[in-house]
């Protein structure tokens, strides 16, 4: 699942009953009958001991950590150190980096704390409180609407987390759940000072690459170490030489005991975003209108940026982290897009709308506020297609179809320095040859699909002097942006004492712009808004929910979130089962050294072949590698601690298959799962092939 994004899962959420294995609840929002049915399915914790802010240093959710609001993490020593999955890492991997010196290929281990590298501008953040702040936030709403002052949730969160950080000295973080029904406000400490301590090799850590992405089984060792430093070992501060190992007494405890289907399992982390309360038009909408398109284009990008990569290791390792930001999101929003359609999930949904309709015609308050909701949100939807097409095209082939939009934009900088500065750093990240092939495809592509009434004057000229497959050519031949063979030096400074704003490629992209493409949605939709309407929809699902005595969980919005459930294997198909969890075996069954996805280095493969699994095996003599369980997760779970019973880490959570994969619209009872890395596999990567021994000695084995 990944960093950067991350996760998301499928089938179908239409009973809207509290399942033991459905939901991503709010950590402090754990009510008698959820914990009574965590209790059923084994838990042998209280609630307090999960979360309880008035007790500094007793619950599990003081160990429980964000990074950046885009991953999960774990404390796991009484000095600071951090575990999460490898590619939450990948990127930090990929910076430190160099051909001489590849990280990412050889793993990196800090043997002692001055080899423990500073990642710049990493953070972490401990959540110490919630607070509903509802009423407040309601009026805070009402007194900016009367004052007749412009405004929007943005500026409402600054005022109210404004307020709170300076009355707390915390960091916070404004949250709306059901889109205004409830609101939220999390208090975190934030620590800066952020170190690697280790990480393995691709080879180990994404054995398999894509192609095993989103599959079951797996076979990965996906895990990453960080440590905390601060002030004497207390205080978060900026990164200092004399800073020191944060001590945090309260970090969670590791199990190396056997787990088997059935046993209870919990995932606490901050899972992303989901949508499980949108209406059937806009799954249909995501469905047949924004993912093929988005999945087309990467797709195809994909192809042209691995097929460069194949040829050259400097190139592979230029674009590694670029492409494994791309192929993360193509690969999710590819398998939604199936899985929507499989699991039928807009055609549920419409049939769940119709008790929603009736319960609306039931009531004559009801009826006034939302009576002809579902028909205006399945009209306004149809309106808009085409132009939503439009600027689909225009955002995925203009703005992120190649990398030198970037350069266009950073150019335009006030500070002239700064603008150099950036310009050259973006300059050295890419490959001329490679972003001429992908801003060829993306023009061709864009002219292609785009009505021409949305072309800028400047497109419309270039359409009458060239042919569509030429004009991606002719702009980049050109352009003081690409024009030559110069140093990346000579080059910023060409581009900087130019009129770019008159530069032929310039032009293309900015002319126009995707404001236009905006404004015509906008022109299209009127007076009411689908913004409008999807609030609508949402308040009138969570209000008969709430009537029927329903128990209800908010979107995911990376807010710390508990899900659980239990150990269990995959839902099997005609002729087709698999187990609950990969071994070792898995791993030489599907080494090829042809194929870099399937690769082992030298030591890998004598370390497998020998079968020495010494005091992590399991009581059968072999080694657990992944392992699936029916825990509700989706991106930003990433690097989630998979405990057991008793709260003790078993496992992170690093994917979900590939039967998940609408999950952010609904979950799929018996397909859904989350897949782990057992935590003795980690261990035994650690101190067989790492012999990362002060490690192992530091988390107690």
């Amino acid at each position: 699942m990944n960093k950067k994004i991350l996760l998301g899962f499928c089938l179908l959420l239409f009973c809207f009953s509290a399942r033991a294995d459905e939901g991503m609840w709010l950590v402090q929002a754990i009510d008698k009958a959820l914990y009574k049915n965590m209790k059923a399915r084994g838990l042998k914790l209280s609630a307090k001991e999960i979360y309880n802010a008035d007790a500094e240093g007793a619950d599990l959710s003081d160990a429980i950590v964000s990074m950046d609001f885009s991953c999960t993490a774990s404390i796991v020593s009484e000095k600071g150190l951090v575990i999460t999955n490898h590619h939450c890492a990948y990127s930090d991997v990929h910076s430190i980096s160099s051909p001489e010196q590849n990280y990412l290929e050889t793993g990196f281990w800090a043997m002692t704390g001055q080899e423990e590298r500073y990642i710049p501008g990493k953070s972490i953040q401990f959540l110490k409180r919630v607070i509903d702040v509802t009423e407040e936030t309601l009026q805070l709403i009402e007194e900016l609407e009367q004052e007749g002052r412009p405004f929007g949730m943005r500026r409402v969160s600054h005022i109210m987390e404004t307020f709170f950080a300076k009355e707390t000295g915390l960091s916070a973080g404004l949250s709306s759940h059901w889109n205004g029904k409830k609101y939220y406000m999390a208090l975190y400490e934030e620590y800066t000072d952020i170190r690697l301590v280790a990480a393995p090799p691709v080879s180990i850590a994404a054995f398999g690459g894509d192609i095993d992405n989103w599959e079951w089984p797996q076979h990965k060792g996906d895990f990453a170490l960080y440590r905390i430093y601060a002030e004497n070992g207390e205080s978060p501060a900026e990164y200092s030489q004399n800073n020191t190992a944060l001590h945090t007494p309260n970090n969670l405890k590791i199990s190396t005991k056997a787990y088997k289907e059935g046993d209870f399992a919990m995932v606490l982390g901050y899972p992303g975003k989901t949508e499980r309360y949108c209406s059937s038009a806009q799954i249909l909408f995501e469905q047949n209108v924004k993912l093929p398109i988005t999945n087309k284009i990467r797709s195809e990008q994909m192809d042209i940026i691995k097929s460069a990569m194949a040829k050259d290791p400097v190139l592979r390792l230029k674009y590694a982290d670029y492409y494994f930001n791309l192929s993360n999101v193509q690969e999710l929003e590819e398998g939604q897009e199936k899985c929507l359609k499989r699991f039928k999930v807009a055609q549920a949904r419409a049939k769940e709308e119709k008790e929603l309709s009736n319960w609306i015609k039931a009531d004559t308050k009801r009826e006034a506020e939302w009576g002809d909701l579902l028909e205006q949100l399945g009209q306004k939807y149809q309106a808009v297609e085409m132009a939503q097409k439009n600027l689909n095209y225009f955002r995925e082939c203009i703005l992120r179809g190649s990398r030198i939009f970037m350069a266009t934009t950073r150019v335009r900088g006030k500070d002239r320095q700064r603008a150099e500065k950036s310009l050259l750093q973006l300059y050295e990240e890419i490959d001329l040859d490679l972003e001429k092939e992908l801003f060829v495809y993306a023009v061709n592509t864009f002219y292609q699909n785009v009505e021409a009434s949305m072309f800028s004057t400047w497109q419309k000229e270039l359409l009458q002097k060239h042919s569509v497959e030429t004009i991606g050519n002719w702009l980049w031949e050109e352009s003081v942006f690409t024009k030559g063979q110069l140093s990346n030096e000579q080059r910023v400074k060409d581009i900087m004492n130019s009129d770019y704003a008159y530069d032929p490629l310039y032009r293309f992209i900015h002319e126009g712009g995707i404001s236009q493409y905006n404004t015509k949605v906008a022109e299209i939709e009127g007076e009411i808004r689908l913004g409008d309407l999807r609030k609508k929809y949402t308040h009138a699902l969570y209000e008969m929910r709430k009537e029927k005595g329903l128990a209800q969980y908010p979107n995911a919005d990376f807010t710390m979130r508990l899900t659980y459930g239990t150990i269990a294997p995959l839902r099997p198909y005609d002729a087709v089962s698999c187990s609950y969890f990969s071994t070792d075996k898995g791993i030489l069954e599907k080494y090829n050294p042809e194929d870099y996805d399937f690769s082992l280095d030298a030591r890998q493969k004598q370390l497998l072949e020998s079968e020495d699994w010494g005091r992590w095996a399991d009581k059968t003599g072999r080694m657990h590698i992944n392992f699936i369980c029916n825990c509700d997760i989706t991106g930003g779970n990433s690097g989630s601690p998979v405990l057991n019973a008793r709260g003790e880490l078993i496992a992170l959570a690093f994917d979900g298959n590939k039967e998940s994969l609408a999950c952010d619209f609904a979950f799929t009872e018996d397909y859904s799962k989350c897949v782990c890395v057992d935590i003795r596999y980690i261990l035994w990567i650690l101190d067989k092939y790492a012999s990362m021994h002060h490690i192992l000695a530091e988390l107690g084995f």
